[in-house]
């Protein structure tokens, strides 16, 4: 193999490709660069998730190479020439990159043990609006769990069909639901609970190609993401996604509009001094809300805030993270603020997108 790129088109792509190179295993810890068919490809993979993208590239020879992601990528971002030609050494088992007059010898890793990619299908696939998509993964991502242990919270519900786009996730501690309204309607339908990783890598490459469409293939055990000529995979997660519409509480006894930007400045302010796992308090009592923190040996912090309480006052506790989470995943206008009792789950809504609720749970506070 022998291909030459402009610089600055070949750092970016390796750059997009790497972020889902293992760092593990070494034979999934490279980039594998395809040169066939008058075109050039670059993948990587973690087992889970895989990604290919095009590189803008001359081919003087075609073939196949496997080189270290993160070693790649440093060479090439040291570089100062405006183009690099990499060619493959079979009998020296490396890859000799040049530019300007700097030169690198990359010894290549096996290509053997790299894996095969899946293939997109025409068959089965639903086409979604990529703007659309992303924004709806972002309002939910936060809430799905970190915890492997628990594998199934660790992705994110996607649901499809007719004219709606729905999005759920929950870490059993707070629970994200986003439903978004499709201008037209789908041709086909899916559901599938994808991981939260492998999501958020979508989004960023969405935002980054600004693509207008998504095709959304699912199979038995994958999900398959084509954006233009990028296309990247995804295991999906076996097991029982909880139903989220039992964990809602059928009413509530205090429901406040608060104006979001305002509450959601204050919550960032006082939860500065929420550190060493602190919650942050919320008390309420007729016609104001005060939100304070306090933390043993580091400070303590207190601001109030207008709001339209009625009824005897009382005080709540939240994780000063997924509370702040929740009222940015909002939005912007006013913040539906519905609660029960200090010891009962709150719920955080948008005033003006009905299609977006937060549901957290409290911590128990010490007199």
């Amino acid at each position: 193999m022998k291909i030459s790129a402009a610089r600055e088109e070949l750092l970016a792509q390796l750059q997009t490709v790497s972020r889902v190179a293992s760092t593990r295993v070494q034979a999934l810890a490279g980039v594998q660069l395809i040169a066939a068919d008058g075109r050039v490809e670059l993948r990587a993979t973690d087992q889970e998730i895989t990604l290919r993208v095009p590189l803008d590239a001359v081919i003087e020879r075609e073939g196949t190479v496997l080189l270290p992601a993160r070693l790649l990528v440093d060479v090439v971002r040291s570089l100062s020439a405006p183009n690099v030609s990499l060619e493959q050494r079979p009998a020296e088992q490396d890859v000799e990159l040049v530019a300007g007059n700097a030169q690198f010898h990359i010894r290549t890793l096996r290509n053997e043990d790299f894996p095969a990619f899946p293939e997109p299908e025409s068959d089965g696939v639903v086409t979604v609006p990529a703007r659309a998509f992303v924004d709806t993964v972002l309002r939910v991502a936060n809430s799905a769990s970190r915890d492997e242990t628990r594998p199934v919270l660790t992705g994110i519900m996607v649901s499809a069909s007719e004219r709606e786009l729905r999005m759920v996730a929950t870490d059993s501690y707070r629970l994200s639901v986003k439903e978004t309204t499709l201008e037209h309607p789908l041709v086909g339908g899916f559901e599938a609970n994808v991981p939260a990783r492998a999501l958020q890598e979508l989004a960023r490459l969405v935002q980054q190609l600004d693509g207008e469409t998504l095709s959304v293939g699912v199979r038995q055990n994958q999900v398959v993401f084509q954006l233009g000529e990028v296309v990247l995979s995804s295991r999906l997660i076996e097991g029982q996604f909880p139903n989220y519409r039992q964990l809602l509480p059928d009413s509530y006894e205090h429901e406040l509009s608060i104006a979001g930007s305002e509450v959601t400045d204050v919550v960032r302010r006082i939860a500065l001094l929420a550190q060493k796992n602190a919650p942050l308090r919320l008390s309420f009592a007729p016609g104001e809300l005060t939100v304070s923190s306090q933390t043993p040996d580091i400070g303590e912090a207190r601001e109030s805030l207008p709001v339209a309480f009625q009824g005897e006052p009382f005080e709540i506790g939240f994780n000063p993270d997924f509370l702040r989470d929740g009222l940015e995943s909002v939005g912007s206008g006013d913040v539906l603020l519905k609660l029960i009792s200090p010891l009962r789950p709150g719920l955080i809504q948008s005033a003006e997108d009905g299609g977006f609720l937060y549901l957290i749970m409290p911590i128990r506070l010490n007199v």
